[in-house]
């Protein structure tokens, strides 16, 4: 039992030692395996975390990189913007300066020029009207409007009517300044400007004038232009009989403050029908017992206002007086036709006539459509055409002439020229005189032996100035004997002589012929004499040489 015991208690502590041995040794191994391979698992967590926590620092550090890249690009936008809107800005800087340097030299001009012309106000209406218009159209639109406020309307309004385009000068103003203007004008002028005008531009300024203007210049339009009523004025003064010469004065007075056109004072009867006129001289020097009657002139001429202006110009121009009026069927004062109006009259039927001596029905101008202008000459040219076959067919009964002596053709165009400019002249004067004076049937036919006798020794003179020059050019440039070339140009000379004499007188007798038959001698004149003038010359200078050089000389 005892052994037993010893033995267990033997057994325990060698199993407790071993147990201790092998605890110790075995298990601290074991330990130190679990702990070496718990150190290095925790080197590698430790590992594996710095990496995280460094994948996360480098990806904190490139997001942070990226934010603080982006807050630096928009920081850099931000100041280039700034930059920009600093350098927008100091351009802009300088070009207000640039501007307002400008405008300050412009004006500095301007206040010079506007002292200039204040200083010059008082000198400026010692200026004609003419004058002041000359040197409008040379100025800007700001400067002429200055010098509208400094001139005033009234003055405005006359130097207008002296502009040669004064439409151009109204477009440019606001509508009721162009009114005012119009309204202040001869009734006549400011029709002639508004008919310029677009319609609805002319209707507006209209409805802007005083009824007053507005009758006068619905009167005036209500004319023809053909008729001598639309190139009248409504400016005139009237008075009546029963007035004393102090009432009269008075009455001039009250009248000149809206019309100024007095050197001549109408007088009306009882009826208010045109009954004379006074010369203002007269009024004035006229004693106040003097009875009004006594100083009227009762013939004093006058023209209708539906006359047409071809038949009342000439009537008027035998009058030199300022101002003719112009009456209705009963006898009543509707307006007057100035000297000024006469004028442009005068230059309307000149430039009319200019027309007509090209067989254009009337003058054109720079802003007339293409088909109007074709209208007017197409139908003369056509009838020119006809007119000018009918020359050539006459020409090309000379062929066998042509054909035997071909260099007489060289020639043809002087003969041609000379005969056309011989008519022109003799046509030129013969209207002139038609149109000035009423020639009897004996002064006709003395005038026409007149220019009988020039185109005859006009045509001796330079038939024998081209008798010696073109035989001597005949003679030694082209060849030929000195009896051929002269026997042609005895031909020549003797053509031009001939077709002078004939053109000077067709130029004469066609003109006065036209005007016997109530025909305008201008419009048709010209084409007819000039194609005559070619068959005079063609047959005259054909005829001549088939005479003497195919007939009497032989020269083939």
């Amino acid at each position: 039992m005892l052994v037993t015991i010893v033995a267990s208690i033997a057994c325990f502590i060698v199993g407790g030692i071993l147990s201790y041995v092998l605890f110790r040794y075995g298990l601290k191994a074991k330990y130190d395996n679990v702990l070496k391979e718990a150190e290095t698992e925790a080197e590698v967590i430790k590992k594996n975390k710095l990496l995280e926590v460094k994948e996360k620092f480098l990806n904190k550090k490139a997001d942070l990189e990226k934010e603080v890249a982006q807050r630096n690009q928009k920081i850099q936008q931000a100041e280039n913007k700034l930059k920009q809107r600093e350098m927008v800005l100091s351009q802009r800087q300088e070009e207000i300066q640039r501007k307002k340097a400008e405008a300050d030299a412009v004006r500095e001009n301007l206040e010079a020029q506007l002292g200039i012309v204040d200083k010059k106000k008082e000198e400026l209406d010692d200026y004609h009207e003419n004058d002041i218009a000359a040197v409008l159209e040379k100025l800007d639109v700001k400067e002429r409007r200055k010098l509208y406020s400094i001139m005033g309307l009234e003055r405005v309004s006359e130097v207008f009517a002296y502009l040669d385009d004064p439409e151009e000068f109204i477009e440019e103003l606001d509508s009721e300044l162009a009114a005012d203007i119009l309204e202040n004008m001869e009734a006549d002028d400011a029709v002639d400007i508004l008919d310029e005008l677009e319609d609805e531009k002319s209707e507006e300024l209209i409805q802007l004038m005083d009824k007053e203007a507005k009758k006068d210049i619905d009167l005036i339009q209500s004319y023809d232009d053909d008729e001598i009523g639309s190139k009248m004025t409504t400016n005139y003064v009237t008075l009546t009989l029963n007035l004393t010469i102090k009432q009269a004065m008075k009455r001039v007075v009250e009248q000149a403050a809206d019309n100024d056109n007095i050197s001549t004072l109408y007088v009306l009867d009882s009826e208010n029908k045109f009954y004379g006129a006074i010369d203002l001289t007269d009024l004035i020097v006229a004693r106040e017992y003097v009875v009004l009657e006594t100083l009227v002139t009762t013939s004093y001429p006058f023209v209708y206002d539906h006359e047409t202006v071809d038949d009342c110009i000439e009537d008027l121009k035998d009058y030199s007086e300022d101002s003719i009026p112009v009456l209705d069927r009963d006898q009543h004062i509707l307006g007057v036709i100035t000297s000024q109006d006469l004028l442009e009259v005068v230059d309307e039927e000149m430039g009319e006539d200019y027309a007509k001596l090209a067989a254009l029905t009337s003058e054109e101008d720079l802003e007339e459509p293409l088909l109007e202008s074709l209208k007017k000459r197409i139908p003369w040219l056509v009838i020119l055409l006809m007119l000018g076959l009918g020359v050539s067919s006459v020409t090309g009964m000379f062929e066998h002439v042509i054909a035997t002596l071909p260099i007489i053709v060289s020639f043809q165009s002087v003969i041609l020229g000379m005969s056309g400019n011989v008519g022109t002249q003799s046509l030129a004067v013969t209207i002139r005189v038609l149109t000035d004076e009423e020639l009897t049937l004996k002064q006709q036919l003395g005038f026409v032996l007149k220019e009988l006798k020039v185109g005859f020794f006009n045509g001796m003179i330079i038939g024998s100035i081209s008798f010696m020059i073109t035989g001597l050019f005949i003679w030694l440039a082209k060849g030929q004997t000195v009896v051929n070339a002269f026997a042609m140009s005895g031909c020549i000379g003797g053509a031009l002589w001939l077709a002078m004499i004939i053109s000077s007188v067709v130029g004469t007798i066609i003109p006065i012929f036209f005007t016997k038959i109530k025909v305008d001698p201008a419009v048709a004149s010209g084409p007819l004499i000039s194609t005559v003038n070619d068959l005079v010359a063609v047959v005259t200078y054909y005829g001549l040489a088939w005479t003497l050089l195919l007939n009497i000389v032989h020269m083939a």
